[in-house]
């Protein structure tokens, strides 16, 4: 079963959709027992970083999203999901995340129309199992004001450019996350969760 976290911030049935559409048996859940018993966890999201480290705490979540980091599982976060996994955000103040990447979240520049909203092109940087079949080039449907900026270059699997280049999806081993939303990105974007389902498939 893929543990879809439900922290008052996700948009969880297209995710959930999504899943049902590459074969993954998923279930939205909202407790950290839930999370340690999955196979794979995914952490969707659509908000303020402020609030939803908030929610994360008020539910007892962090522990069991860390564990699930370290413990070889796959672990897919998406959008704010994706911003949630560095140590820190400028988003309205600071606020500290899950730090299970190292690097911080920044708003971007003041003359560039905001959220970035829409269709734009990726550029692959690095191999990841859940990134095959995914072209250079192709593009994904993004809707963020704020941005990852990595404090390690080697955990950047892709960029897309607003303004200046950005990443578009990060990962190391079992984690993978993605700025862009997948579920949104028609057949190209479904291609994460067929490559996840993939992954599942070859550990049973």
């Amino acid at each position: 079963m893929v543990a879809i976290v439900d922290y008052r911030m996700g948009n969880l049935h297209s995710v959930q959709k999504a899943c049902a559409q590459a074969g993954l048996r998923s279930r939205i859940v909202s407790r950290a027992t839930d999370i340690r018993q999955a196979r794979a966890v995914i952490l969707p999201g659509v908000g303020a970083f402020g609030q939803a480290m908030q929610h994360l705490v008020q539910q007892r979540l962090i522990g069991a999203l860390k564990e699930t980091a370290d413990s070889g599982k796959p672990f897919l976060g998406v959008c704010l999901g994706m911003q949630l996994l560095f140590e820190t955000s400028e988003e309205f103040g600071q606020h500290r995340g899950l730090g299970i990447f190292p690097g911080r979240v920044r708003p971007f520049p003041r003359n560039l129309k905001v959220p970035h909203m829409g269709w734009n092109s990726l550029s692959l940087k690095r191999p990841h199992a859940w990134l095959r079949g995914i072209p250079d080039g192709a593009y994904m449907y993004f809707v963020h004001s704020f941005y990852c900026v990595p404090a390690e270059r080697d955990l950047i699997l892709a960029t897309t450019t607003y303004g200046r280049e950005v990443a578009a999806a990060v990962g190391r081993r079992n984690v993978c996350a993605t700025q862009f939303h997948p579920e949104k990105s028609q057949t190209l974007g479904l291609t994460v969760y067929h490559n996840l389902a993939r992954d599942l498939a070859h550990k049973e």
